[in-house]
C-alpha cells in the first residue's frame, strides 16, 4: 500500500474542525477508496486553547500558518481561514514554494489571486483544488472541469450565496421587510462578519468569477462582474413578482457573447415554476449549459461544517488517488486575458413605478418606453394612493442600456413620484 497523504490543516473554524471529524470517522472508508491512508499531520490556528469539541491532540500545533506550510511532514496544504490577503495568502504562496499541493475552500483568494497562484503551481507541478470554495457541498468544479470537459460551455448561472436566499425567500414567506429579515439573519449567524459580502452580491461575485474562468477558459476577472446586491429590493417588489408569477433572486449570469464575456451577479427575476424559482432557504443551486449536454441543474448546500468539509474531502481524496488537473482545468498558461462586455443580452424588465393620478400619465410612460425602442409586455395598475398611482410593467425584451435610457427619460414626462426599479426578467 501506498505512504500516507499528510495533510497540514490551517483553520480550525467550523470547515476545518469539518475535515478533521470526516478524517478521523471514515479514516477506513477513505483508506479504501484511495488506497492509502489520508491522515492530518499538523494544524494551525491563532488560539490553541479554544474548545474546539475535537480530538486533536494527535496533531502538531503552529500559530502561524506559514510555518506549517512549510513543514517537511505535510503533503497537501489544506487552507480554510478565508481572507484574500494576510495570512491566507502568504501561507498558500508559501506551500506551494515548499512543493506542497494546496486544497483551499477560499473564494476570495482565488478571485484575487488565482491567475498568479495557478501559475505558481503550474512552474512546479503541483496542483490547487478548490471545490468547497463554490457553492458548498455541491461539485460543480468537479462538474465543469471533469464531467462537461467535452462541452463548449453556452452559459453558467445560479443562486450561489444562501443568505441572501434565505433572506428573500424569507420575505417573501413571513410578508417581512427587508431590514426586519436582515437582522434576523444577523441574529441566526447566517451573515459574513462584512454583511456586505454577503448582500451586496461580493461573496457571490467571487463564486461566479470562478466558474466562469473554468467554463469560458479565461483568467479570472472579478473585478469585471457587475454586482448589485438586495439591498433595494422591497417587500413589495416581492409581493408583485408573485402576483406576476416571478420571485426574485440574487443571481449570478456569466456568458461569453460577440463583445466579451459577461459576468452579472444582481437581483432577477425568474419564473416561479422554474427549478431557481422553487428554490428555498438557505439553499445553492447552479445551472450550467453546454452545447452537447444542455441544461445541467445542481442543487445542495452552499455552506456549513458538513457540506463545506465533504468538498474540501473530496479534492484531498482526488489528490490521494493521484489525480491532477489544472487549476481552471486548462493551463493557467493558455488562459485568455478575458475583454469584459457589459451586459448587453435583450431580456424582458420588470418596472415598477409610481405615477401622478391625472389623465394621460400612462400614455406619456408608454410613449417614454416606445421612444426608447421598448414595447410592453403586460402592465398592472393597483389601488390608488393619496391621489398617486401604482404601476407594474413587464417589458418584451430590451437590453439595459435602453431601459436606463428610457428611465432617465420618465423624469421629463413630469408624472413620476419618486424613483422606478427595473430589475431584469432571467429567462431559465
Amino acid at each position: 500500500m501506498a505512504a500516507p497523504l499528510r495533510l497540514g490543516l490551517a483553520g480550525l473554524g467550523t470547515v476545518g474542525i469539518g475535515v478533521v471529524r470526516i478524517v478521523q470517522r471514515h479514516a477506513a472508508l477513505i483508506e479504501a477508496r484511495c488506497d492509502r491512508p489520508v491522515v492530518i499531520t499538523a494544524v494551525s490556528a491563532r488560539d490553541r486553547t479554544k474548545n474546539r469539541d475535537a480530538d486533536l491532540s494527535a496533531y502538531a500545533w503552529e500559530t502561524d500558518p506559514v510555518a506549517l506550510a512549510r513543514r517537511d511532514d505535510i503533503d497537501v496544504f489544506v487552507e480554510v481561514m478565508g481572507g484574500s490577503e494576510g495570512p491566507a495568502k502568504l501561507a498558500t504562496e508559501a506551500a506551494l514554494a515548499a512543493g506542497k499541493d494546496v486544497v483551499t475552500a477560499n473564494k476570495a483568494l482565488l478571485a484575487h489571486h488565482g491567475q498568479a497562484l495557478a501559475e505558481a503551481a503550474e512552474a512546479k507541478g503541483l496542483a490547487i483544488r478548490f471545490e468547497a470554495a463554490v457553492a458548498g457541498g455541491i461539485p460543480v468544479i468537479k462538474a465543469l472541469t471533469e464531467g462537461l470537459a467535452g462541452n463548449g460551455m453556452r452559459r453558467v448561472m445560479g443562486v450561489m450565496n444562501g443568505t441572501c436566499n434565505y433572506i428573500l425567500t424569507r420575505m417573501e414567506s413571513a410578508g417581512l421587510p427587508y431590514d426586519t429579515v436582515f437582522e434576523e439573519a444577523r441574529q441566526l449567524g447566517y451573515l459574513e462578519a462584512d454583511p456586505n459580502l454577503d448582500v451586496g452580491g461580493i461573496d457571490a461575485g467571487h463564486k461566479l468569477s470562478l466558474l466562469a474562468a473554468i467554463a469560458f477558459g479565461t483568467r479570472v476577472s472579478f473585478d469585471a462582474v457587475e454586482l448589485e446586491g438586495i439591498g433595494a429590493i422591497s417587500i413589495d417588489d416581492i409581493r408583485h413578482a408573485a402576483d406576476l408569477g416571478f420571485r426574485i433572486k440574487l443571481l449570478g449570469v456569466a456568458q461569453m457573447s460577440g463583445r466579451g464575456l459577461e459576468q452579472r451577479m444582481t437581483p432577477c427575476l425568474v419564473p416561479m415554476d422554474s427549478p431557481l424559482g422553487q428554490l428555498q432557504g438557505g439553499t445553492n443551486m447552479v445551472v450550467l449549459e453546454g452545447d452537447a449536454v444542455g441544461q445541467i441543474v445542481l442543487r445542495g448546500p452552499g455552506a456549513g461544517e458538513g457540506p463545506t468539509a465533504s468538498a474540501v474531502m473530496a479534492d484531498v481524496i482526488d489528490l490521494a488517488r493521484g489525480l491532477r488537473l489544472p487549476t481552471f482545468g486548462q493551463r493557467a498558461s493558455r488562459l485568455a486575458v478575458p475583454v469584459a462586455a457589459k451586459v448587453a443580452t435583450p431580456a424582458p424588465y420588470y418596472l415598477r413605478m409610481t405615477l401622478l393620478d391625472k389623465p394621460g400619465a400612462l400614455a406619456k410612460i408608454a410613449t417614454t418606453l416606445g421612444d426608447a425602442g421598448i414595447s410592453i409586455d403586460r402592465m398592472r395598475q393597483y389601488g390608488h394612493a393619496g391621489g398617486n398611482a401604482p404601476v407594474l410593467i413587464v417589458t418584451h425584451k430590451a437590453t439595459g442600456a435602453d431601459i436606463a435610457h428610457a428611465i432617465g427619460r420618465f423624469a421629463a414626462t413630469g408624472v413620476l413620484v419618486g424613483d422606478p426599479v427595473a430589475i431584469r426578467i432571467e429567462e431559465v
